[in-house]
């Protein structure tokens, strides 16, 4: 396995005055800029006499600015302790404080709200705005420190990248990033994660989708989440490629214009991203009666197929080698048309805890339905007699798999089998081929009465192809089902007594579909939307 810092620096040598980072539609920095940029607040750390192994936690929108901070802390050996910024701030100081950082890198809109004496740890908070000094402990510190950054140039000339660019990699074992899963517990999950684990993710991604030159990405999931972070940031700019961080919501109308734009040979996201543009832009145009019949057609199908594939292809930049999907399941009808137009896209699984890939397939074997086959290393098995039939817990272990979890030991304990395996608390089986197919969450199965197991995931999954739904979200009310169901926008407009009565079809429809022992008994609409994770999955805890 090669250290991901290892290959971070070899591109940065290589690729020294080519564009490596950008904030879409605002500044561009080159991997000279960003080496620059690393010298300057390792300046800062050596006066706040940070040590290897302390931890430097950052929490802000996604930015250049924060992937900058974030490499900086991990090529000083420092602990990186990425917090979500749509946290409250009294979470974000309760994590803070709960991690021992002794450095934060936030916005002053969160600053201003966070209490300083709740953070005795704290010695340095820096605005990632600009890099500004927002406070400092010790104040005497703040003249050495513009002394110091005065000596360093706007930019490192090429002649001496080799000296700027000499960081070194310390272990595999060396304790790189919590990443906290939660910031609404009173006990907080930080998930320890080593730069073995993180470089296991690297050399997997770089081996399945080579970066080559020229390539960019666009950067849309939180980095303060492993599978933005990974996929999106760190490995690419590991390949040498160059990242464009959008820094907002992916709107559909936002993420064309950026993918007008970037023409990014890569695009990793959650399903949902990739179903609003499908509902929007292509479904209207397949459900047409002449198209419903012309596709019916020997010959004339794959034209038209062919034609939407073409058109898919180029409002996605032109240059797209790949889609990967993760975080959520893909709604099975979106899932058969991009299968028909021979979209290139696969599926992968993965958690925070494995850093974050536990199983992917590259595109062209990927099997449909599935979240892709362990990947390199990892071994997974099902907790039960027969993993190819009956569902069991999916269960893991190898280079990827956490330490365990910062200042919890019971949690720690709890998460691995005695023979070591991660417990992930999703369950699924696994085919012959090695492809995993996840069927819910253990903590969110339905036990019925006469023994029956009802996964919620599976239920979702057929009313979410029903015309009206979005999205929906079943729970158990007095031993019966009930769908909560959030409504299309074209629907919202409609009066109660026509959804209603849609709707009730729609439940027919899906019960027809579905086991007698998971009908659906009731449908409920909930107009204002789900609340969502920021992997845009739903919220469940909130919906009884």
């Amino acid at each position: 396995m090669r250290h991901y810092l290892d290959r971070l620096q070899e591109s940065m040598v290589a690729k020294w005055n080519t564009a490596a980072l950008s904030d879409y539609k605002g500044e561009t920095f080159t991997f000279a800029n960003f080496a620059t940029e690393i010298a300057r607040l390792h300046t800062i750390f050596r006066i706040e006499e940070v040590a290897h192994g302390d931890k430097v936690a950052l929490a802000a929108k996604n930015s250049s600015r924060w992937a900058m901070a974030f490499l900086a802390t991990t090529t000083y050996r420092a602990v990186a302790v990425p917090i979500l910024c749509d946290f409250t701030p009294e979470a974000i100081t309760n994590l803070t404080a709960h991690s021992d950082s002794v450095v934060l890198f936030t916005e002053p809109r969160i600053w201003d709200e966070m209490e300083v004496e709740k953070l005795p740890n704290l010695r340095v908070a820096i605005n990632l705005e600009d890099y500004s000094i927002l406070y400092l402990r010790d104040t005497t510190h703040r003249s050495e420190i513009e002394a110091q950054l005065a000596t360093i140039p706007a930019v490192y000339p090429e002649e001496v990248k080799h000296d700027v660019v000499n960081y070194g990699c310390g272990s595999l074992d060396d304790l790189a990033i919590i990443n906290y899963t939660s910031g609404t517990t009173s006990q907080p999950k930080g998930v320890m994660l080593t730069s073995g684990n993180i470089s296991a993710n690297i050399d997997f991604a770089l081996d399945n989708i080579a970066v080559e030159d020229g390539d960019k990405i666009i950067s849309m999931l939180p980095l303060a989440h492993m599978y933005g972070m990974a996929f999106e940031f760190i490995y690419p700019i590991c390949g040498g490629g160059h990242v464009y961080f959008l820094g907002k919501t992916p709107t559909p109308t936002l993420l064309m214009q950026a993918l007008a734009d970037v023409k990014p040979y890569l695009l990793i996201t959650v399903p949902l991203v990739i179903e609003k543009i499908f509902r929007g832009k292509i479904m209207p145009i397949l459900g047409k009666p002449a198209m419903r019949v012309l596709t019916t057609l020997p010959g004339v199908d794959k034209l038209i197929y062919g034609k939407v594939r073409k058109q898919l292809l180029t409002t996605f930049g032109g240059n797209l080698r790949s889609i990967v999907l993760g975080g959520a399941a893909l709604n099975p009808t979106i899932e058969k048309v991009m299968r028909k137009v021979k979209l290139p896209y696969t599926v992968g699984y993965g958690m925070t805890e494995c850093a974050p890939l536990l199983s992917y397939s590259p595109w062209q074997s990927f099997k449909a339905g599935s979240c892709g086959r362990p990947v390199d290393g990892l071994a997974i098995r099902i907790d039960s007699e027969d993993p190819h039939k009956k569902v069991g817990e999916i269960q893991a272990k190898g280079p990827n798999v956490m330490v365990g979890y910062y200042k919890n030991e019971e949690a720690t304990k709890a998460a691995f089998t005695e023979d070591g395996f991660l417990r992930t608390g999703d369950l699924g089986i696994m085919d012959k081929h090695n492809n995993i197919f996840i069927k819910g969450r253990s903590k969110c199965m339905i036990l019925t009465a006469n023994g029956q197991n009802i996964y919620p995931e599976e239920v979702e999954a057929v009313l979410n192809t029903m015309p009206h739904v979005a999205e929906s979200l079943i729970v158990e009310r007095n031993k019966h089902l009930v769908a909560l169901v959030a409504l299309t926008a074209d629907d919202l407009a409609l009066d109660e007594a026509t959804i209603t009565e849609a709707l009730e079809q729609s439940r027919i429809e899906a019960n027809l579909l579905l086991p007698s022992y998971s009908q659906i008994t009731k449908i409920e609409v909930v107009r204002e939307g789900f609340a969502h994770t920021p992997k845009h999955s739903i919220k469940r805890f909130l919906y009884k």
